[in-house]
């Protein structure tokens, strides 16, 4: 059995053993998708966006993209925004990026990869920002994990500021943005507490989030210190 027939019988086994759990899934899935949330994330195969969060086929909207950048001129992530908010009605967009990311990696140590640098200049761009926060840290993985901290900051706020969702927010619909960050040793997500449901919420939210990882990166060289 060659390798793609294999793919196709886990499908087969996939789809029976689903029908025997419950018979109207494919019925109800076939009728209509109603996800409440759109995940932004990256396209790293150890983040699968549905079952991270433990959510069946249908309940999750998903654009996943290397180093889940938002990008003003990216049609095809402002297409799925545009989707999932203005057709789709979904009440959330999780931004969420996660430890360990390649791409972040790949930007830090100033690898060349190929055409994918064009792309990965965008969180070029993040570390020019956060320059000075990232200049304080010595350790190499820690430094890796901020800056993907901070790359899901920025990307945040670009989601905020495309016109797709300022104009849901300017008509009043319900929308939340949120910015999550995974860890590929535990599994686990941790809320960046980074959540902006309306147009003047963001700079305080941004803000905040910012003095968050400035209190941790305190605490963190205050133990290093100690150690």
């Amino acid at each position: 059995m060659s390798q793609l027939e294999k793919l196709l019988q886990k499908n087969a086994d996939w789809a029976e053993r689903v029908v025997r759990e419950d018979p109207q899934f494919f019925g109800r899935l076939a009728d209509q998708q109603a996800p409440e949330y759109l995940w932004i994330g990256c396209s790293d195969s150890r983040v699968p966006a549905n079952q991270i969060i433990d959510m069946a086929p249908g309940e999750v909207f998903v654009h996943r993209n290397v180093a889940n950048v938002v990008v003003h001129t990216d049609l095809n992530c402002l297409s799925a925004i545009q989707f999932a908010v203005d057709v789709l009605k979904v009440r959330h967009i999780l931004v969420v990026g996660h430890y360990g990311c390649s791409g972040v990696k790949a930007t830090l140590e100033e690898q060349r990869v190929g055409l994918a640098d064009n792309w990965l200049r965008h969180v070029g761009d993040v570390a020019t920002r956060h320059f000075t926060r990232l200049a304080q840290v010595a350790d190499h993985r820690q430094k890796h994990d901020l800056l993907c901290t901070l790359n899901v900051l920025e990307q945040t706020a670009n989601v905020c500021e495309s016109t797709v969702v300022q104009d849901a927010w300017a008509r009043r619909q319900p929308l939340t943005i949120h910015g999550w960050i995974y860890s590929l040793k535990n599994g686990l997500v941790t809320d960046l507490s980074i959540d902006v449901s309306a147009r003047g919420e963001l700079e305080q939210a941004y803000r905040l989030a910012l003095q968050r990882v400035d209190e941790s990166l305190l605490a963190q060289q205050d133990g290093d210190s100690q150690g």
